[in-house]
């Protein structure tokens, strides 16, 4: 059997913060979008899959410098709901990409005591892609390293409207006066709730 990708990669120690860093200046939260893998390829002259694959790459890199460098929260926006947009090979070679590393790495994630969750509208993803990312959730959910948030089939839009329909119920029932509504409310209904800002 073959060691992980990820496992393989790493090195026995720690990547050491670089010196030009200041580790109290260091961000609780850091956030990033996962765009221009397609371009990269094709400025490459490579099919745009293999940037998807390099970007795969550069997502397992940035977790685990953060990981390293003690910073507590990494979210990657990694499939957005316009992405559904593309074309159908596309997004069904991103789906089996995100299932297939996804299936490689969890083992990885454990170890690394990583706590993984997905953001969004997992509904309309794949059934053995939503029943992998469960799984994911589910082992990791006691974890007490990194805590990884991978946004999926994710808009603000769409999340703005599920956490406006929450406060709305509340309202609805009576729990809660619409004047008491307030930025920390909204932000109790969103996905990242309980989280630091990045």
């Amino acid at each position: 059997m073959s060691r992980s990708p990820v496992a393989a990669a790493r090195p026995s120690t720690r990547t050491a913060l670089p010196a030009c860093l200041d580790s109290g200046r260091l961000p609780a939260h850091v956030a990033v979008i996962m765009d221009g893998n397609g371009r990269w390829a094709s400025q490459r002259g490579l099919p745009r899959v293999m940037g998807h694959r390099q970007g795969v790459e550069a997502l397992k890199r940035t977790l685990r410098l953060c990981s390293d460098w003690g910073i507590g929260t990494l979210t990657a926006y990694a499939f957005s709901t316009e992405n559904w947009s593309r074309p159908g090979e596309e997004v069904s070679f991103l789906m089996t990409l995100f299932e297939q590393v996804l299936a490689r790495e969890l083992a990885a994630l454990q170890q690394e005591q990583v706590r993984i969750r997905f953001l969004g509208d997992l509904s309309a993803l794949p059934d053995g892609l939503q029943s992998l990312i469960a799984e994911a959730t589910e082992r990791s959910a006691s974890n007490v390293g990194i805590h990884f948030n991978v946004c999926t089939n994710y808009g603000s839009r769409s999340e703005l409207v599920h956490a406006t329909r929450a406060l709305a119920r509340r309202v609805q029932a009576g729990e809660l006066d619409p004047e008491a509504i307030d930025e920390n409310l909204l932000a109790a209904e969103l996905h990242t709730a309980g989280e630091v800002d990045p």
